[in-house]
């Protein structure tokens, strides 16, 4: 595995692992869910259609090619350093609502292999939320260690986050993280329940303790690899994770999508159904990092 980077610091080779790969047990949903909760997390290698991702990328990446943050060939996804965003759109939230919701990305994100297979790992009716947390993410760019519970289980906590690359991505454009055994990490989860980040601005969801120094101290090992075109990653709401610095030697742009999914049976949480969903805060999509200008700074989340 190539560097990892945190904080512009590489990861010692000691504190990285590979995930394992899961997708040979789609055929079996009984030890499909088995490692699920064993592992708190399930890796998918290759199992979407590279082509519908192909065209996905080609469709999210033509629209920043036209605000003037990614250059011709729109799939090179190579970043200008520039933007016009701001000089042709009104609204940011509006725009990237309508990025979002480009009908090869939600083919990819929403469609029927991606229903199939979360059928499989919740073993029952599923329901993708409507609201999508699309990420382009230029170089420097990375997300802190968090757990998904403060975010999306306000109705209730059978909620699944698919994490899918939109095209390969490799550890050096700063893939998704996952923090091994950390749906075991009692001391951080328990004082979490009942925390809901939109209601309780006294709190931060991102753990103030860096990925190294983490991992570290726990004695355990930061979980990732390779992504490539076709493969999906799974997890609950009890599992930290983050993602590593993207430092692409060619300032290419990383791209990936966040879609939470929940049995069909069960209450939706309002924020992230419907036509226009407010998300987390209310705000719509313009709370999210990717309707800021690519050259912007950001926080997490």
């Amino acid at each position: 595995m190539k560097a990892c980077m945190v904080q512009g610091h590489a990861v010692p080779d000691a504190l990285m692992g590979e995930l394992p790969d899961s997708a040979a047990l789609l055929d079996q949903p009984d030890a499909l869910r088995e490692r699920m909760a064993a592992d708190g997390f399930l890796y998918l290698k290759g199992v979407l259609d590279k082509a519908l991702v192909a065209a996905a990328r080609a469709e999210v990446f033509q629209r920043l090619v036209a605000v003037g943050e990614v250059a011709e060939p729109a799939s090179d996804a190579i970043a200008t350093g520039t933007s016009r965003r701001d000089e042709v759109i009104e609204d940011r939230g509006v725009f990237w609502k309508s990025v979002s919701e480009g009908p090869m990305l939600r083919a990819l994100s929403h469609g029927a292999a991606m229903n199939r297979i979360m059928q499989r790992v919740v073993g029952g009716p599923v329901r993708p939320q409507d609201y999508m947390f699309l990420r382009a993410g230029a170089r420097g760019r990375a997300t802190g260690l968090h757990f998904d519970y403060p975010f999306f289980t306000r109705a209730h906590d059978q909620v699944y986050t698919v994490w899918l690359p939109i095209g390969d991505v490799p550890v050096t454009d700063g893939p998704l993280v996952v923090v091994e055994g950390s749906h075991h990490f009692r001391d951080l989860i328990d004082p979490m329940i009942g925390f809901d980040v939109a209601l309780d601005n006294t709190r931060k969801a991102t753990l103030a303790q860096d990925a190294v120094s983490l991992a570290r101290q726990r004695g355990t090992r930061l979980l990732t690899c390779d992504f490539e075109a076709g493969d999906v990653a799974v997890f609950g709401m009890y599992t930290l994770h983050g993602s590593l610095e993207n430092h692409s030697p060619v300032n290419r742009v990383r791209l990936s999508c966040d879609v939470r999914w929940q049995p069909l049976s069960l209450p939706l949480d309002a924020r992230y159904f419907g036509a226009n969903p407010g998300g987390t805060t209310g705000a719509g999509y313009g709370e999210l990092v990717g309707a800021k200008p690519l050259t912007q700074e950001w926080h997490v989340r």
